[in-house]
Protein backbone atom coordinates (compact mmCIF):
# COMPACT_ATOMS: atom_id res chain seq x y z
CA UNK A 1 0.00 0.00 0.00
CA UNK A 2 1.36 3.56 -1.06
CA UNK A 3 2.35 5.77 1.76
CA UNK A 4 0.74 9.63 2.27
CA UNK A 5 3.57 12.09 2.50
CA UNK A 6 2.42 13.64 5.62
CA UNK A 7 2.86 17.34 5.98
CA UNK A 8 3.00 19.25 9.86
CA UNK A 9 2.07 22.87 10.18
CA UNK A 10 3.79 23.84 13.24
CA UNK A 11 2.06 27.28 14.38
CA UNK A 12 2.83 29.10 17.98
CA UNK A 13 1.71 32.18 18.87
CA UNK A 14 3.76 33.03 22.47
CA UNK A 15 2.44 35.46 25.39
CA UNK A 16 6.06 37.59 24.22
CA UNK A 17 4.81 37.58 20.87
CA UNK A 18 3.24 41.28 19.21
CA UNK A 19 -0.16 40.31 18.59
CA UNK A 20 0.13 41.69 15.02
CA UNK A 21 -1.84 40.53 12.06
CA UNK A 22 0.99 38.70 10.62
CA UNK A 23 2.00 36.49 13.93
CA UNK A 24 -1.81 35.63 14.59
CA UNK A 25 -3.01 31.93 13.84
CA UNK A 26 -5.61 31.96 10.94
CA UNK A 27 -2.57 34.33 9.15
CA UNK A 28 0.06 31.48 10.43
CA UNK A 29 -1.98 28.80 9.07
CA UNK A 30 -2.75 30.26 5.78
CA UNK A 31 0.76 31.20 4.84
CA UNK A 32 1.55 27.68 5.94
CA UNK A 33 -0.87 26.20 3.78
CA UNK A 34 -0.13 27.73 1.14
CA UNK A 35 3.26 27.00 1.18
CA UNK A 36 2.41 23.20 1.50
CA UNK A 37 -0.02 23.51 -1.22
CA UNK A 38 2.35 23.98 -3.93
CA UNK A 39 4.77 21.36 -2.75
CA UNK A 40 4.96 18.54 -5.58
CA UNK A 41 3.31 15.67 -2.68
CA UNK A 42 0.59 17.74 -1.76
CA UNK A 43 -1.64 16.04 -4.32
CA UNK A 44 -0.72 12.97 -2.63
CA UNK A 45 -0.31 14.21 0.92
CA UNK A 46 -1.93 14.32 4.76
CA UNK A 47 -1.71 17.73 6.21
CA UNK A 48 -2.06 17.68 10.28
CA UNK A 49 -1.56 21.00 12.17
CA UNK A 50 0.09 21.34 15.57
CA UNK A 51 -0.88 24.71 17.47
CA UNK A 52 1.23 25.83 20.87
CA UNK A 53 -0.46 29.20 22.11
CA UNK A 54 0.29 31.29 24.84
CA UNK A 55 3.78 29.22 24.81
CA UNK A 56 7.45 30.41 24.87
CA UNK A 57 9.71 29.42 22.39
CA UNK A 58 12.70 29.62 24.63
CA UNK A 59 11.79 25.68 25.34
CA UNK A 60 10.63 22.72 23.84
CA UNK A 61 8.34 21.77 26.90
CA UNK A 62 5.25 22.48 24.44
CA UNK A 63 2.28 20.13 24.14
CA UNK A 64 1.78 20.31 20.64
CA UNK A 65 5.73 20.31 19.70
CA UNK A 66 6.25 17.57 22.16
CA UNK A 67 3.48 15.33 19.81
CA UNK A 68 5.14 16.45 16.73
CA UNK A 69 8.43 15.22 17.31
CA UNK A 70 6.79 11.86 19.08
CA UNK A 71 5.34 11.61 15.39
CA UNK A 72 9.09 12.22 14.24
CA UNK A 73 10.70 9.74 15.96
CA UNK A 74 7.85 7.25 15.16
CA UNK A 75 8.87 7.61 11.50
CA UNK A 76 5.24 9.59 10.95
CA UNK A 77 5.93 12.64 9.46
CA UNK A 78 7.30 13.70 6.31
CA UNK A 79 8.10 17.82 6.47
CA UNK A 80 7.58 20.31 8.75
CA UNK A 81 6.84 23.74 7.89
CA UNK A 82 6.59 26.88 9.76
CA UNK A 83 6.86 30.48 9.48
CA UNK A 84 10.11 31.48 10.80
CA UNK A 85 12.18 30.00 12.91
CA UNK A 86 11.80 31.71 15.98
CA UNK A 87 8.28 29.73 15.62
CA UNK A 88 9.95 26.40 15.90
CA UNK A 89 11.94 27.77 18.89
CA UNK A 90 13.94 30.62 20.07
CA UNK A 91 16.85 28.31 21.85
CA UNK A 92 19.65 28.50 19.50
CA UNK A 93 21.32 25.22 20.51
CA UNK A 94 18.28 23.17 21.03
CA UNK A 95 16.50 24.50 17.50
CA UNK A 96 19.86 23.66 15.34
CA UNK A 97 20.24 20.45 17.21
CA UNK A 98 16.46 19.35 15.61
CA UNK A 99 16.96 21.10 12.62
CA UNK A 100 20.52 19.87 12.06
CA UNK A 101 20.57 16.87 13.33
CA UNK A 102 17.40 14.98 14.42
CA UNK A 103 14.83 15.78 11.12
CA UNK A 104 17.79 14.69 8.96
CA UNK A 105 17.99 11.35 11.46
CA UNK A 106 14.59 10.43 10.61
CA UNK A 107 14.56 11.40 7.15
CA UNK A 108 12.47 14.59 7.61
CA UNK A 109 12.05 17.70 5.57
CA UNK A 110 12.31 21.15 7.33
CA UNK A 111 10.75 24.56 5.83
CA UNK A 112 10.80 27.68 7.05
CA UNK A 113 8.65 30.11 4.95
CA UNK A 114 9.97 33.68 5.72
CA UNK A 115 13.84 32.45 6.31
CA UNK A 116 13.50 30.82 2.85
CA UNK A 117 14.56 27.57 4.31
CA UNK A 118 14.11 24.29 3.06
CA UNK A 119 16.23 21.36 4.22
CA UNK A 120 15.80 19.65 0.68
CA UNK A 121 18.32 22.19 -0.99
CA UNK A 122 20.73 21.79 1.33
CA UNK A 123 22.63 18.29 1.07
CA UNK A 124 24.41 17.07 3.54
CA UNK A 125 24.90 21.18 4.76
CA UNK A 126 22.92 23.16 7.28
CA UNK A 127 21.79 25.96 6.21
CA UNK A 128 25.04 28.23 6.53
CA UNK A 129 26.02 31.21 8.50
CA UNK A 130 22.67 33.02 8.05
CA UNK A 131 20.79 30.42 9.28
CA UNK A 132 23.10 29.94 12.44
CA UNK A 133 22.48 34.04 13.08
CA UNK A 134 19.15 33.52 12.47
CA UNK A 135 19.01 31.32 15.53
CA UNK A 136 21.17 33.45 17.93
CA UNK A 137 18.94 36.30 17.05
CA UNK A 138 15.65 34.46 17.67
CA UNK A 139 17.51 33.63 21.59
CA UNK A 140 18.51 37.44 21.66
CA UNK A 141 15.02 38.93 20.78
CA UNK A 142 13.44 36.46 23.09
CA UNK A 143 15.40 37.23 26.31
CA UNK A 144 15.15 41.23 25.19
CA UNK A 145 11.58 41.03 24.59
CA UNK A 146 11.16 39.23 28.44
CA UNK A 147 12.67 42.29 30.06
CA UNK A 148 10.37 44.28 28.21
CA UNK A 149 7.31 42.34 29.49
CA UNK A 150 8.37 42.15 32.96
CA UNK A 151 9.24 46.21 32.62
CA UNK A 152 5.51 46.81 31.51
CA UNK A 153 3.89 44.00 34.13
CA UNK A 154 5.66 46.34 37.20
CA UNK A 155 4.13 49.37 35.15
CA UNK A 156 0.17 47.75 35.22
CA UNK A 157 1.10 46.58 38.74
CA UNK A 158 2.12 49.97 40.02
CA UNK A 159 -0.83 51.68 37.94
CA UNK A 160 -3.11 49.43 40.45
CA UNK A 161 -4.24 46.15 37.72
CA UNK A 162 -3.85 42.55 39.19
CA UNK A 163 -1.33 40.99 37.01
CA UNK A 164 -1.65 37.55 38.61
CA UNK A 165 -4.60 35.13 37.02
CA UNK A 166 -5.90 33.90 40.88
CA UNK A 167 -6.54 36.61 43.68
CA UNK A 168 -6.00 35.43 47.13
CA UNK A 169 -8.53 33.91 49.20
CA UNK A 170 -11.24 36.69 50.19
CA UNK A 171 -10.54 39.09 47.02
CA UNK A 172 -11.41 38.70 43.47
CA UNK A 173 -10.79 40.78 40.11
CA UNK A 174 -13.14 43.51 39.30
CA UNK A 175 -13.74 44.78 36.13
CA UNK A 176 -10.96 47.31 36.05
CA UNK A 177 -8.76 44.77 36.62
CA UNK A 178 -8.53 45.71 39.97
CA UNK A 179 -8.40 43.11 43.20
CA UNK A 180 -11.62 44.30 45.41
CA UNK A 181 -12.99 42.03 48.29
CA UNK A 182 -15.15 38.67 47.78
CA UNK A 183 -18.04 39.16 50.13
CA UNK A 184 -18.98 35.50 49.95
CA UNK A 185 -15.78 34.81 52.03
CA UNK A 186 -14.30 38.08 52.83
CA UNK A 187 -16.00 37.75 56.28
CA UNK A 188 -13.89 33.88 56.62
CA UNK A 189 -11.05 35.87 56.51
CA UNK A 190 -11.50 38.13 59.16
CA UNK A 191 -12.53 35.63 61.20
CA UNK A 192 -9.41 33.91 60.65
CA UNK A 193 -7.61 36.87 62.08
CA UNK A 194 -10.07 37.88 65.00
CA UNK A 195 -9.56 33.78 66.10
CA UNK A 196 -5.47 34.15 65.63
CA UNK A 197 -5.91 37.87 67.81
CA UNK A 198 -7.77 35.86 70.47
CA UNK A 199 -4.61 33.12 71.17
CA UNK A 200 -6.07 30.47 69.09
CA UNK A 201 -3.07 28.45 67.45
CA UNK A 202 -3.16 27.39 63.60
CA UNK A 203 -4.00 23.84 64.17
CA UNK A 204 -7.29 25.34 66.24
CA UNK A 205 -8.14 27.45 63.48
CA UNK A 206 -8.15 24.73 60.96
CA UNK A 207 -10.50 22.39 63.44
CA UNK A 208 -12.82 25.13 63.66
CA UNK A 209 -12.88 25.81 59.72
CA UNK A 210 -13.82 22.13 59.35
CA UNK A 211 -16.30 21.92 61.84
CA UNK A 212 -18.21 25.18 60.54
CA UNK A 213 -17.97 23.24 56.89
CA UNK A 214 -15.71 26.28 55.34
CA UNK A 215 -14.67 24.98 51.92
CA UNK A 216 -10.96 25.50 51.61
CA UNK A 217 -9.75 27.86 49.21
CA UNK A 218 -8.91 25.46 46.54
CA UNK A 219 -12.15 24.01 46.88
CA UNK A 220 -14.02 27.12 46.42
CA UNK A 221 -12.51 28.19 43.49
CA UNK A 222 -13.24 24.83 41.90
CA UNK A 223 -16.58 25.52 42.75
CA UNK A 224 -16.11 28.97 41.46
CA UNK A 225 -15.45 27.25 37.85
CA UNK A 226 -11.69 27.93 38.40
CA UNK A 227 -10.09 24.81 38.91
CA UNK A 228 -6.65 25.53 39.58
CA UNK A 229 -5.43 23.02 41.50
CA UNK A 230 -6.08 19.07 42.78
CA UNK A 231 -8.50 19.48 45.58
CA UNK A 232 -9.30 15.46 45.46
CA UNK A 233 -7.18 15.08 48.82
CA UNK A 234 -9.00 17.89 50.68
CA UNK A 235 -12.34 16.99 51.65
CA UNK A 236 -12.92 20.45 53.64
CA UNK A 237 -9.68 20.11 55.69
CA UNK A 238 -7.38 23.32 56.29
CA UNK A 239 -3.88 23.06 56.31
CA UNK A 240 -1.85 25.16 59.34
CA UNK A 241 0.65 26.46 56.70
CA UNK A 242 -2.64 27.58 54.42
CA UNK A 243 -3.55 29.65 58.03
CA UNK A 244 -0.28 31.01 58.43
CA UNK A 245 0.05 32.26 55.31
CA UNK A 246 -2.79 33.71 55.34
CA UNK A 247 -1.92 35.48 58.48
CA UNK A 248 0.93 37.01 57.32
CA UNK A 249 0.19 38.59 53.81
CA UNK A 250 0.07 42.34 53.73
CA UNK A 251 -2.40 41.97 51.17
CA UNK A 252 -4.74 41.83 53.36
CA UNK A 253 -4.35 44.76 54.51
CA UNK A 254 -4.43 46.39 51.31
CA UNK A 255 -0.69 46.33 50.49
CA UNK A 256 0.32 45.06 47.43
CA UNK A 257 3.65 43.26 47.60
CA UNK A 258 5.08 42.14 44.26
CA UNK A 259 8.05 40.51 43.16
CA UNK A 260 8.87 38.08 45.44
CA UNK A 261 10.36 35.42 43.46
CA UNK A 262 11.65 35.52 40.23
CA UNK A 263 12.70 32.82 37.52
CA UNK A 264 16.32 31.33 37.89
CA UNK A 265 16.94 32.04 33.96
CA UNK A 266 15.13 33.08 30.93
CA UNK A 267 12.56 30.26 29.63
CA UNK A 268 12.81 28.13 32.87
CA UNK A 269 10.09 27.88 34.84
CA UNK A 270 12.10 26.98 37.84
CA UNK A 271 11.37 30.16 40.39
CA UNK A 272 13.91 31.06 43.47
CA UNK A 273 12.80 33.69 46.60
CA UNK A 274 14.09 37.03 46.69
CA UNK A 275 15.43 38.63 49.63
CA UNK A 276 12.79 40.63 51.19
CA UNK A 277 14.26 44.17 50.65
CA UNK A 278 14.35 42.93 46.72
CA UNK A 279 10.04 43.09 46.65
CA UNK A 280 7.81 45.93 45.70
CA UNK A 281 5.50 47.10 48.40
CA UNK A 282 2.49 49.37 47.26
CA UNK A 283 0.69 50.40 50.35
CA UNK A 284 -3.13 51.26 50.00
CA UNK A 285 -3.36 49.66 46.56
CA UNK A 286 -6.58 47.98 46.80
CA UNK A 287 -9.44 47.63 49.73
CA UNK A 288 -8.13 46.44 52.77
CA UNK A 289 -9.99 43.16 54.00
CA UNK A 290 -8.64 43.59 57.97
CA UNK A 291 -7.12 46.81 60.09
CA UNK A 292 -3.58 47.58 60.62
CA UNK A 293 -4.48 46.55 64.31
CA UNK A 294 -5.93 43.30 63.60
CA UNK A 295 -3.24 42.16 61.49
CA UNK A 296 -0.38 42.95 63.87
CA UNK A 297 -2.53 41.68 66.82
CA UNK A 298 -2.89 38.16 65.00
CA UNK A 299 0.77 37.82 63.56
CA UNK A 300 1.88 39.19 67.57
CA UNK A 301 -0.67 36.19 69.23
CA UNK A 302 -0.36 33.31 66.65
CA UNK A 303 2.40 30.81 67.67
CA UNK A 304 4.80 30.48 64.92
CA UNK A 305 7.94 27.37 65.33
CA UNK A 306 11.18 29.08 63.44
CA UNK A 307 14.33 26.86 63.24
CA UNK A 308 16.78 28.77 61.26
CA UNK A 309 19.00 25.74 62.01
CA UNK A 310 17.39 23.24 61.74
CA UNK A 311 18.89 20.26 60.55
CA UNK A 312 17.12 17.44 57.97
CA UNK A 313 15.77 14.52 60.09
CA UNK A 314 16.93 11.40 58.01
CA UNK A 315 15.00 8.02 58.65
CA UNK A 316 14.89 5.18 56.19
CA UNK A 317 11.46 5.71 54.84
CA UNK A 318 11.66 9.33 54.50
CA UNK A 319 9.16 10.40 52.05
CA UNK A 320 7.75 6.99 51.49
CA UNK A 321 4.94 6.32 54.17
CA UNK A 322 1.48 7.89 53.45
CA UNK A 323 -2.26 8.10 55.26
CA UNK A 324 -4.11 4.60 53.22
CA UNK A 325 -7.75 6.61 53.48
CA UNK A 326 -6.48 10.21 52.35
CA UNK A 327 -3.61 9.61 50.98
CA UNK A 328 -1.46 12.69 52.31
CA UNK A 329 1.86 11.83 53.40
CA UNK A 330 2.21 11.02 56.73
CA UNK A 331 4.46 12.88 59.93
CA UNK A 332 6.94 11.43 62.24
CA UNK A 333 6.51 12.39 65.42
CA UNK A 334 9.07 12.70 68.32
CA UNK A 335 11.27 10.35 66.25
CA UNK A 336 9.12 7.27 66.89
CA UNK A 337 5.37 7.05 65.57
CA UNK A 338 4.24 7.79 61.81
CA UNK A 339 0.92 9.79 62.24
CA UNK A 340 -1.88 11.72 59.94
CA UNK A 341 -1.71 15.45 60.66
CA UNK A 342 -4.43 15.81 58.27
CA UNK A 343 -6.73 14.29 60.12
CA UNK A 344 -5.97 15.88 63.70
CA UNK A 345 -8.85 18.42 62.78
CA UNK A 346 -11.84 15.95 63.40
CA UNK A 347 -12.50 12.82 65.23
CA UNK A 348 -15.29 11.74 62.54
CA UNK A 349 -12.39 11.36 60.11
CA UNK A 350 -11.48 7.43 58.98
CA UNK A 351 -7.38 7.77 59.49
CA UNK A 352 -8.12 10.18 62.83
CA UNK A 353 -6.05 8.54 65.45
CA UNK A 354 -4.37 6.19 62.80
CA UNK A 355 -0.31 5.63 63.85
CA UNK A 356 2.36 3.47 63.78
CA UNK A 357 6.00 2.83 65.60
CA UNK A 358 8.54 3.24 62.85
CA UNK A 359 10.84 0.44 63.90
CA UNK A 360 7.65 -1.55 64.07
CA UNK A 361 6.80 -0.28 60.41
CA UNK A 362 10.28 -0.81 59.17
CA UNK A 363 10.17 -4.59 60.36
CA UNK A 364 6.98 -5.26 58.90
CA UNK A 365 8.17 -3.94 55.75
CA UNK A 366 11.14 -6.24 55.87
CA UNK A 367 8.78 -8.99 56.76
CA UNK A 368 6.12 -8.08 53.89
CA UNK A 369 9.04 -8.19 51.29
CA UNK A 370 10.91 -11.54 52.90
CA UNK A 371 6.84 -13.47 52.47
CA UNK A 372 6.14 -11.47 48.94
CA UNK A 373 9.68 -12.58 47.10
CA UNK A 374 9.31 -15.05 44.50
CA UNK A 375 11.60 -18.20 46.67
CA UNK A 376 12.37 -19.89 43.31
CA UNK A 377 12.96 -18.08 40.35
CA UNK A 378 13.91 -20.40 38.02
CA UNK A 379 17.30 -19.31 37.24
CA UNK A 380 18.70 -22.62 35.57
CA UNK A 381 16.04 -22.87 33.40
CA UNK A 382 15.83 -20.00 32.05
CA UNK A 383 19.45 -20.50 31.21
CA UNK A 384 19.14 -23.72 30.16
CA UNK A 385 16.23 -22.26 27.65
CA UNK A 386 18.60 -19.40 26.77
CA UNK A 387 21.69 -21.95 25.50
CA UNK A 388 18.50 -24.13 23.75
CA UNK A 389 17.54 -20.90 21.86
CA UNK A 390 21.19 -19.69 21.22
CA UNK A 391 21.41 -22.86 19.63
CA UNK A 392 18.98 -22.66 17.51
CA UNK A 393 19.92 -19.48 16.09
CA UNK A 394 23.00 -20.39 15.33
CA UNK A 395 21.61 -23.18 13.39
CA UNK A 396 19.60 -21.22 11.23
CA UNK A 397 22.16 -18.62 10.12
CA UNK A 398 24.27 -21.44 9.52
CA UNK A 399 21.21 -22.59 7.09
CA UNK A 400 20.89 -19.28 5.70
CA UNK A 401 24.95 -19.43 4.38
CA UNK A 402 24.50 -22.60 3.32
CA UNK A 403 21.53 -21.82 0.79
CA UNK A 404 23.38 -18.38 -0.45
CA UNK A 405 26.16 -20.25 -1.29
CA UNK A 406 24.44 -22.44 -3.04
CA UNK A 407 22.74 -19.67 -4.79
CA UNK A 408 26.60 -18.50 -5.48
CA UNK A 409 27.60 -21.93 -7.26
CA UNK A 410 24.38 -22.21 -9.30
CA UNK A 411 25.26 -18.80 -10.73
CA UNK A 412 28.62 -19.91 -11.47
CA UNK A 413 27.37 -22.80 -12.92
CA UNK A 414 25.04 -20.75 -15.34
CA UNK A 415 27.91 -18.70 -15.72
CA UNK A 416 30.38 -21.40 -17.08
CA UNK A 417 27.60 -22.74 -19.35
CA UNK A 418 27.34 -26.18 -16.95
CA UNK A 419 23.09 -24.69 -16.61
CA UNK A 420 20.64 -23.37 -19.06
CA UNK A 421 18.62 -20.37 -18.39
CA UNK A 422 15.52 -22.54 -17.66
CA UNK A 423 16.70 -24.69 -14.86
CA UNK A 424 19.19 -21.90 -13.18
CA UNK A 425 15.73 -19.67 -13.12
CA UNK A 426 13.95 -22.97 -11.79
CA UNK A 427 16.72 -23.86 -9.31
CA UNK A 428 17.25 -19.50 -8.10
CA UNK A 429 13.88 -19.36 -7.62
CA UNK A 430 13.32 -22.67 -5.04
CA UNK A 431 16.29 -21.71 -3.44
CA UNK A 432 15.13 -17.72 -3.12
CA UNK A 433 12.00 -19.55 -1.34
CA UNK A 434 13.68 -21.56 1.23
CA UNK A 435 15.49 -18.40 1.69
CA UNK A 436 13.20 -16.30 2.56
CA UNK A 437 11.33 -18.80 5.04
CA UNK A 438 15.01 -19.04 6.68
CA UNK A 439 15.16 -15.75 7.49
CA UNK A 440 11.58 -15.50 8.39
CA UNK A 441 12.49 -18.16 11.04
CA UNK A 442 15.63 -16.67 12.30
CA UNK A 443 13.60 -13.07 12.81
CA UNK A 444 11.46 -15.10 14.94
CA UNK A 445 13.85 -17.43 16.73
CA UNK A 446 15.85 -14.14 17.20
CA UNK A 447 12.59 -12.18 18.93
CA UNK A 448 12.38 -15.13 21.02
CA UNK A 449 16.42 -15.31 22.12
CA UNK A 450 15.80 -11.33 23.08
CA UNK A 451 13.28 -11.99 24.99
CA UNK A 452 14.50 -14.94 26.69
CA UNK A 453 17.62 -13.33 27.46
CA UNK A 454 16.04 -10.17 28.77
CA UNK A 455 13.75 -12.59 31.07
CA UNK A 456 17.08 -14.33 32.24
CA UNK A 457 18.73 -10.96 33.04
CA UNK A 458 15.56 -9.60 35.16
CA UNK A 459 15.74 -12.78 37.16
CA UNK A 460 19.71 -12.25 37.84
CA UNK A 461 18.69 -8.81 39.37
CA UNK A 462 15.72 -10.43 41.17
CA UNK A 463 18.23 -13.22 42.62
CA UNK A 464 20.59 -10.56 43.72
CA UNK A 465 17.85 -8.85 45.57
CA UNK A 466 16.62 -11.96 47.17
CA UNK A 467 19.74 -12.75 48.24
CA UNK A 468 20.71 -9.28 49.82
CA UNK A 469 16.64 -9.98 51.71
CA UNK A 470 17.92 -12.92 52.58
CA UNK A 471 21.08 -11.57 54.41
CA UNK A 472 19.78 -8.16 55.72
CA UNK A 473 18.34 -8.21 59.62
CA UNK A 474 17.16 -4.69 58.92
CA UNK A 475 15.98 -2.27 56.01
CA UNK A 476 18.50 -0.63 54.54
CA UNK A 477 18.32 2.71 52.33
CA UNK A 478 19.57 1.24 49.57
CA UNK A 479 16.96 -1.60 49.30
CA UNK A 480 14.10 0.59 49.90
CA UNK A 481 15.71 3.33 47.25
CA UNK A 482 15.29 -0.15 44.84
CA UNK A 483 11.90 -1.39 45.99
CA UNK A 484 9.61 0.46 47.84
CA UNK A 485 7.58 3.40 45.85
CA UNK A 486 5.45 4.23 48.80
CA UNK A 487 3.96 2.38 52.09
CA UNK A 488 0.57 3.01 53.15
CA UNK A 489 -0.97 3.09 56.61
CA UNK A 490 -4.67 1.90 57.38
CA UNK A 491 -6.42 1.60 60.28
CA UNK A 492 -6.62 -1.77 62.10
CA UNK A 493 -2.79 -2.00 61.66
CA UNK A 494 -2.88 -2.50 58.19
CA UNK A 495 -0.02 -2.03 55.30
CA UNK A 496 0.47 -1.86 51.58
CA UNK A 497 3.42 -1.55 49.82
CA UNK A 498 3.82 -0.22 46.44
CA UNK A 499 6.71 -1.48 45.04
CA UNK A 500 8.93 0.85 42.25
CA UNK A 501 8.03 -2.01 39.65
CA UNK A 502 5.37 -4.69 40.87
CA UNK A 503 5.99 -7.30 38.11
CA UNK A 504 9.66 -7.39 39.09
CA UNK A 505 9.62 -9.04 41.88
CA UNK A 506 6.54 -11.22 40.85
CA UNK A 507 4.44 -9.87 43.34
CA UNK A 508 0.72 -10.27 43.26
CA UNK A 509 -0.74 -9.31 46.52
CA UNK A 510 0.15 -5.39 47.12
CA UNK A 511 0.47 -5.83 50.75
CA UNK A 512 -0.30 -7.78 53.94
CA UNK A 513 -1.69 -7.03 57.82
CA UNK A 514 1.43 -5.87 60.27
Amino acid sequence: MHKKYVIALYIRLSVEDFKTESLSIPNQKLILREKAMSLPEWDDGEVLEFVDNGHTGTNFERPAVQELLTMVQAGKIDCIIVKDLSRFGRNSIETGYFIERVFPLYHTRFISVSDDFDTANFKGDTGGIDVAFKYLISECYSRDMSMKTKSAKYAKMRRGEYQSVICPYGYRKSADGRMEPDEDVAGIVRQIFEWAADGNTAAEITRKLYAMNIHTPGEYRRDKGKDHYNVSRTHGVWSSSTVLRMLEDQRYIGTYVIGKRKVQEIGSRRMKLKDESEWFKIPDHHPAIVSMELFEKANSSIRRFSLPNKKRRDYLLRGKVFCGCCDHAMSLRNGTWFYCRHSEVAETLPCHGVRVKMADLEQAVLETIRAQMCPALGIDSSKDKLNLQTIQQAEHEEKMRSIQDSKRQLYEQYALGEVDLETYQERKAVYDADLVQARNVHAAITAQTRQIQSDYEAKLKQREIVQEVGSADTLTQALIDRLISKVYIFPGDRIEIEYVTQDFLGISEPGKEV
